[in-house]
């Protein structure tokens, strides 16, 4: 059970971010198998809301690979209208979100509306599905995580368009000021935020050298005198992820 892959690592760095009564706001795919483990771990009262309009108080009894498959409707504590799942955010009343992002920057602005490829003449516009809720997650929620590959043009100074905002000057506004990025959660380590707002090396995954880290970042990220190591999924968490997803459809 020692063995593990780098999906199920993710998830339970994800699922540890979650503190016992949160309400989070959960998404899919490896959201969605760490608010499992945590729900069966250390959170036993934390809430799910999916951006569809469920509430849960306990996971969907099957592994479900949309917010409207069956098992997450039956035994839900209310199915409400997208709006008003939504007006759960402006109501400061979501303590966590997750997100992913095609780029996010070094103080956890997330672009998933548009990135430029190539230069000069050769230089083009890629367009990227948008914010969706994401937007409304970043702001309101109490705080957020967001969930990436490691890679150096992912992981850019600033990024190419803020479709969610991480720390900057907007959160001095009285509304803002409980929110912004937690963690940055890589195929290769774990990026929190200082108090001026910048991003540092909190953690490198088993076998990533921090040399790698910072060769496959867009700017000087800041590192600890002494970077520890992200700690590895235990039996029981590995138990919770192989039993919800058996044949790893979001595990892979």
């Amino acid at each position: 059970m020692a063995d593990y892959n780098l999906s199920e690592l993710m998830v339970v760095a994800a699922a540890r971010e979650i503190h016992d009564g949160d309400v989070v706001f959960v998404g899919m795919r490896l959201p969605l198998i760490a608010y499992v483990v945590a729900k069966n771990t250390h959170a036993p009262n934390a809430i799910g809301v999916f951006e569809n309009g469920v509430l849960r108080r306990t996971p969907a009894s099957k592994l479900i690979m949309t917010m409207s498959d069956g098992p997450n409707i039956t035994g839900a504590l209310a199915c409400m209208t997208m709006l008003e799942c939504m007006a759960l955010l402006q109501q400061g009343r979501v303590s966590l979100g997750f997100l992913g992002a095609a780029e996010v920057d070094k103080h956890g602005n997330l672009n998933s509306t548009e990135v430029e490829s190539g230069s000069g003449a050769e230089r083009k516009y890629i367009r990227l599905p948008g914010s969706g809720g994401a937007c409304d997650i970043a702001t309101l929620a109490h705080r957020f995580v967001a969930l990436m590959a490691h890679e150096k043009e992912r992981l850019p100074e600033h990024v190419h368009y803020i479709t969610s905002p991480g720390n900057g000057p907007w959160r001095e506004h009285p509304r803002l000021k409980q929110g912004g990025p937690a963690a940055v959660i890589t195929t290769k380590a774990v990026l929190r935020f200082d108090d001026s707002g910048e991003a540092y090396l909190d953690s490198t995954h088993p076998g990533v050298a921090v040399d790698d880290v910072l060769a496959n970042t867009g700017w000087a990220l800041r590192t600890l005198k002494k970077t520890r190591e992200t700690k590895s999924p235990n039996a029981r968490e590995l138990k919770v992820i192989r039993d919800y997803d058996p044949n790893h459809f979001w595990t892979k």
